[in-house]
């Protein structure tokens, strides 16, 4: 078996939401998804069939990004992964209704970080064994770190 890291390619002001599923309708069922519960958002949606023909199925409101998910999606090669690319909204905003789709067994990451996934090849094909999303740490935040984090949820409008 080998490993390979699959650096992902995200447009500028996006965030990308990476996970597994299992059905053809995976693609129809997240961009209803995403369409509910973040109507003023730009989104696509790719996703790797894992039997028939395995194609990539996708879905979006905005080409730019659904071209970019199908080749997220590709350049992963495994079957039964979905790639998400959001912009003007949150993967917070989405996440949960995400995770309410019928056919997601679980979600890899939901970032707006540089993105490598690190993907197993073996004899019958590819899957994800995990993602490495951002940096690592460079310290423990102090008061005035604190003290700016709270400035800004407050300024976007996530705490009172």
């Amino acid at each position: 078996m080998d490993i390979e890291a699959v650096r992902m390619n995200i447009p500028e002001d996006t965030n990308i939401i990476l996970g597994q599923t299992h059905f053809i309708k995976t693609a129809e069922d997240i961009y209803e998804a995403l369409i509910n519960t973040a109507p003023a958002s730009s989104f696509a949606v790719a996703f790797n069939e894992a039997s028939g023909p395995c194609l990539v199925r996708a879905e979006g409101n905005d080409e730019e990004l659904k071209q970019a998910a199908i080749e997220n999606a590709l350049a992963i090669g495994a079957g039964h992964v979905f790639v998400v690319l959001l912009r003007n909204a949150f993967p917070i905003n989405v996440l949960e209704r995400i995770q309410r789709c019928a056919e997601v067994c679980g979600i890899y990451c939901a970032t707006a970080n540089p993105l490598e996934v690190l993907v197993a090849m073996t004899e019958q094909g590819r899957g994800v064994v995990g993602v490495v999303d951002g940096f690592p740490p460079k310290g423990v935040e102090g008061a005035e770190d604190v003290r700016m984090r709270k400035e800004f949820l407050r300024k976007i409008g996530y705490k009172l």
